[in-house]
């Protein structure tokens, strides 16, 4: 009687399993089988956060992952768009553009398969003057030099949009971020400006031989441009963040999101928001920008409409997320 028990038992344990994982086969069935991640050129912030997002979905959702270089945002929105790549790394900026039509690889054509599924970081727009110079405030930036980066990065294209926005008016210079800190050093520029995470290299760079001063805004103009703007969004740099701030700085930042094509099935969409927001911790060790890469903080998306599989973990969790265009 005992062994017939136990032969019933072994049965209904051997059932469950077989069930079980039938289930889980026909969860996945629509799955394809690898995934592309699209970042940008290597040795960026970029390319480190996607490998990150690559390694933990190889890991935890057994699915083969590889990291994509490619020219960024721009490119990664259009690729998405068109099926081509399955996730994309972007910010708000250029996902504007890309749902306006004016995505420069792809003028005229609203970009709508774009759907987000979770939030990476803030790149906040840092501006900084050596300590020793004559300016001391955003107004006095008027008519200068100052470096933005290479011409066709977040800073060149939006930094003096957003200060024209205000009434001033630079004189652009172009070039990569650390020869630009040198510029500065040697007088050959006034200012550096850079959208990025906080602190930024070449600001650090700099401080190892002179005290800078870095500029922020003002509440009135943050309220402003975060009106004209809606890819901005407002952002405080605490105070000590750089060796010679006094005092915390008021400015304005974009976010950073993955996105992915619509047609991604929803319980893969689910798993990949689920998986890189619960393990965090290896998104930090990855790179210390993924400390905002928190599910929280996707109410700072405003531009893309959320994947119904990445809306389906933020409802799970709490989160109340506006309906932005379609989320089909």
């Amino acid at each position: 009687m005992r062994r017939s028990a136990h032969f019933i038992t072994t049965i209904l344990t051997a059932g469950t399993l077989t069930a079980s994982g039938l289930t889980l086969a026909q969860d996945r069935a629509d799955w394809p089988d690898s995934l592309s991640v699209g970042t940008a050129s290597q040795g960026g912030t970029y390319f480190i956060y996607g490998s990150g997002v690559a390694k933990l979905i190889q890991e935890e959702l057994s699915l083969p992952a590889s990291t994509e270089v490619t020219g960024g945002p721009i490119q990664n929105l259009a690729l998405v768009d068109a099926g081509r790549l399955d996730l994309g790394l972007t910010s708000t900026g250029p996902a504007q553009q890309s749902l306006d039509g004016k995505n420069p690889l792809m003028p005229g054509s609203n970009l709508d398969n774009l759907r987000a599924l979770f939030p990476m970081y803030q790149s906040a727009f840092q501006i900084a003057v050596l300590q020793d110079s004559d300016i001391e405030s955003l107004q006095d930036l008027d008519g200068e030099t100052m470096g933005v980066g290479p011409k066709s990065g977040t800073t060149a294209t939006y930094l003096p949009q957003i200060l024209a926005e205000i009434g001033i008016n630079i004189d652009p210079r172009f070039g990569g971020a650390g020869d630009q800190a040198g510029q500065l050093q040697d007088g050959i520029i006034s200012s550096l400006g850079l959208a990025a995470g906080v602190p930024v290299a070449a600001f650090t760079q700099i401080e190892a031989q002179n005290d800078i001063t870095p500029l922020g805004f003002s509440d009135e103009e943050v309220d402003q441009l975060t009106t004209t703007f809606p890819a901005l969004s407002p952002m405080v740099i605490d105070e000590g963040v750089y060796a010679s701030q006094q005092e915390d700085i008021k400015t304005v930042s974009m976010w950073n999101f993955v996105v992915a094509n619509k047609n991604m099935p929803d319980e893969l969409a689910y798993e990949i928001t689920r998986t890189v927001l619960e393990r965090n911790d290896s998104m930090i060790e990855t790179h210390r920008a993924a400390v905002e890469s928190l599910a929280e903080n996707m109410v700072h998306n405003a531009i893309l409409p959320v994947h119904p599989g990445a809306q389906r973990y933020y409802q799970e969790m709490g989160i109340d997320l506006p309906t932005i265009g379609s989320e089909e």
